[in-house]
């Protein structure tokens, strides 16, 4: 299967790109410098970009640059670097001449005007978007010393990450307290994270081959399809845009006897006309199973891993571009005891061997009258997966996964001069994914198998200008697991009455999906406790509703940057799915059928604080206050003492984070972190403890400090070097259970203990 990826995206790739010289050229040309507007000095690899066009450049190592063979006639040029204010600015170019024209940039280093394309699924100033887009920079991934997705999605407001598993170590994202299964993953903008990819999907992401990570909060099924209800991460990794090599060494001690090692290799190549370029990466990842107790049961598993991959772009022509995205996983994961043993022969033991392979083929095009935009993308991800789920050194419970996604489809952007009342875009896509699941414990007797075809389509329109935007959507899906289509309208209007304010209202209606595969499953085949799902004939999809304000506020005051926001939210859900035993099988396996509950309301509000003083100093803040409650109280367990609980389940409060960087000599950076977490409501399992119990969690203050050094060496030329502490406090949970007979998923606060670590990183 890896082979058959890699084979048809190069085919693809290359038979694309036959006619990527086939251009005549104008000798219309560009040259100048980019400088610093405060110290004057010269900006190197500044990327210059034609407005519209697959055309750029970036600026040398001196920070002057030269474009050659460009369109004629008035063309817009945009200058962007990270640190740094975008700026666009216009020339008349005419065939033969060799224009002039130098910029000053200004620095900004809370990102306000940054190009986003998650709120529309097409590139949109953050601003100007009629959602709250939050960006994870590559320099909170620094400052944070984040390893993977799952390290540093913490540092955004309203969105928490926490391990549910002793055992095997599954990070569970929630936003704006809803549950993982609510929150669409992406890469790239394709969904290619199924029901079994999204389980470990966030740290199977190595941080090294990330560039951005977007994050919408709230419904986005109207844009992004089933499961885009608490909100969307897409993770977009980086693109080649210059000449480039970075080696990085991180190495982490967890609670003083537990190593984790990091590696990572990236390097950029691209051609002296920026006509083609390929990103290359590689990360391998080795860490010690973490014991907490000296029980000789984990609390943190045991983790090898390996990543290997590349992202390339050929243009096709001035107005053209092909980009190939190709990523392959190795990954072996084992918590539980004795894991010098073979599995079945240790009294716990979950262990997961996975191998992904992954790639994406996007074209896109720009018309040259900048009216007409089109793209067309396939994604193709497989999953190989042995496992063992057991205890009591049991012999039967060695599992296969096999899970295939495909997707592809397309869209087309039309902008228009004058829509009724103002100028408009309007947008339309097609969609089709495909994910065949074959789960296997042969020796309980249990084969899973899933089939899921779905057909998706959606419109929307956007009337903009600098001042209003009203945007209107809608998105119909056929999922074969529905015996009727679902359609989610959304409707945002954003208002920025002076340069300083925007406001924004949103409304979003979602859904989601049913499955016969829930991770979950292998909780109860530990022991030998199997159980299958049903669907119920009567069963709806979860749809969900929600509506949100917001007020928006950035000033500059010299070079001062400040940025607040103010959101709040509410969400409602409707027929809230619900497992119940249903029999057994003529094979004794428990069944469960999949039925719907009455609904949950969630609403709260979200707080964000920004303030930089150029590079000098950041600082930013997140709080959130919310409330998670069932319509109607659910029981969840057999013990009479514990009543129906309308409140949800490990969703505190209120939670939050801050993150400040100083930089008090040149080179020299400090960076403070910390995070917030309120009591939540917690289900503890008897085994360890005699019956089961309601347990309030006591409040979490996690706090890390990075202290980093850059030594220049040669030209660009420089070598990093980092410390720092994790977790300071060591603000770790205190009643784990103990032995065989704990329950592995009464686990919560911060996901490591003090941890130290130490790293270097080579850039070029």
């Amino acid at each position: 299967m890896k082979k058959t990826i890699i084979l048809l995206l190069c085919i693809v790739h290359c038979a694309l790109c036959i006619d990527i010289y086939a251009q005549k050229p104008s000798d219309a040309n560009l040259v100048g410098h980019v400088i610093d507007a405060s110290t004057g000095e010269h900006l190197p690899f500044v990327t210059i970009q034609l407005a519209n066009t697959s055309i750029g450049a970036v600026s040398d190592a001196s920070g002057h640059f030269f474009l050659t063979n460009l369109p004629t006639g008035e063309t817009t040029f945009i200058f962007s670097m990270v640190g740094y204010q975008t700026i666009e600015a216009s020339m008349l170019l005419e065939a033969g001449k060799t224009c002039e024209i130098n910029i000053a940039m200004e620095e900004e280093s809370l990102l306000i005007d940054q190009v986003v394309v998650t709120a529309n699924k097409y590139e949109t100033k953050k601003r100007e978007a009629t959602t709250i887009v939050n960006v994870i920079s590559p320099l909170l991934i620094e400052s944070t010393a984040s390893n993977t997705m799952s390290d540093v999605l913490d540092f955004q407001t309203g969105v928490r990450v926490e391990m549910s598993c002793q055992n095997c170590g599954v990070p569970q994202l929630r936003i704006n307290g809803l549950e993982g299964q609510y929150t669409q993953l992406m890469m790239d903008s394709r969904p290619i994270f199924s029901s079994l990819a999204s389980v470990y999907g966030l740290e199977q992401i190595p941080a090294g081959m990330v560039d951005r990570v977007e994050v919408v909060r709230g419904g986005g099924s109207a844009l992004y399809g089933s499961n885009a209800i608490g909100g969307v991460v897409n993770i977009i990794t980086k693109e080649p845009v210059r000449n480039s090599l970075n080696v990085a060494q991180n190495t982490q001690i967890m609670g003083g006897k537990a190593w984790d090692s990091n590696t990572n290799l990236n390097g950029s190549f691209v051609t002296s006309d920026s006509k083609i370029g390929v990103f290359l990466f590689g990360v391998l990842r080795q860490r010690e199973a973490y014991d907490r107790d000296d029980d000789g049961f984990s609390e943190i598993p045991r983790l090898n891993s390996a990543t290997l991959g590349l992202r390339s772009y050929f243009k096709t022509s001035d107005y053209s571009k092909l980009t190939l995205e190709y990523h392959h996983v190795t990954e072996a994961r084992r918590g539980g005891n004795n894991l010098d043993r073979p599995e079945h022969e240790a009294d716990i033991a979950e262990s997961l061997r996975h191998n992904i392979d992954a790639g994406n083929i996007r074209w896109d095009y720009y018309s040259p009258n900048e009216r007409h935009y089109a793209t067309a993308y396939t994604s193709l991800q497989h999953i190989g997966r042995n496992s063992y789920f057991g205890t009591a050194q049991d012999p039967n419970a060695y599992g296969a996964s096999d899970d295939i996604t495909a997707v592809v489809g397309g869209q087309y952007r039309f902008h228009m001069f004058n829509c009724l009342f103002m100028p408009a875009d309007l947008s339309a896509g097609v969609e089709y994914q495909y994910n065949r699941l074959r789960d296997q414990i042969m020796g309980y007797g249990r084969d899973i198998r899933q089939d899921v075809h779905l057909y998706g389509g959606y419109v929307q329109n956007e009337w903009k200008n600098k001042d209003v935007s009203f945007l209107i959507g809608l998105r119909g899906e056929k999922h074969s697991m529905l015996k009727r289509p679902i359609f989610s309208p959304r409707a945002n209007v954003r208002y920025t009455p002076i340069k300083e304010i925007v406001l924004r209202a949103t409304y979003a209606s979602g859904y989601r999906a049913p499955q016969t595969y829930d991770e979950d499953l292998h909780v109860g085949a530990v022991g030998g406790e199997v159980s299958l799902i049903q669907l119920s004939d009567s069963l709806r999809p979860e749809m969900s509703h929600s509506v949100s304000a917001s007020v928006d506020w950035a000033r500059r005051f010299g070079s001062w940057e400040t940025n607040v926001t103010l959101e709040g939210f509410f969400t409602q859900l409707n027929d809230v799915f619900s497992l119940v035993e249903n029999g057994h099988d003529d094979l004794g396996n428990l069944l469960l059928l999949r039925t719907n509950e009455k609904g949950a309301r969630v609403m709260g509000l979200n707080v964000e604080g920004k303030v930089a003083y150029k590079s000098m100093f950041i600082f930013q803040l997140g709080y959130t206050y919310q409330q998670s409650r069932y319509i109607e109280a659910v029981t969840w367990s057999e013990n009479e003492n514990i009543a129906p609980q309308k409140r949800m389940f490990r969703t505190p409060d209120h939670y939050g984070y801050f993150m400040a960087t100083v930089e008090p000599v040149r080179k020299f950076t400090i960076n403070l972190n910390g995070k917030l977490t309120g009591p939540m409501l917690i289900q503890h399992f008897a085994g360890y403890v005699a019956e089961d119990e309601e347990v309030i969690s006591p409040t979490f203050f996690d706090m890390g400090i990075k202290l980093a050094y850059e030594i220049p060496l040669y030209r660009l030329y420089s070598l990093e070097i980092n410390a720092g502490v994790k977790n300071i406090f060591d603000s770790f949970q205190r009643d784990i259970d103990q032995g065989i007979d704990r329950d592995a998923g009464y686990i919560y606060g911060p996901n490591l203990p003090r941890t130290y670590f130490f790293g270097i990183n080579f850039k070029l």
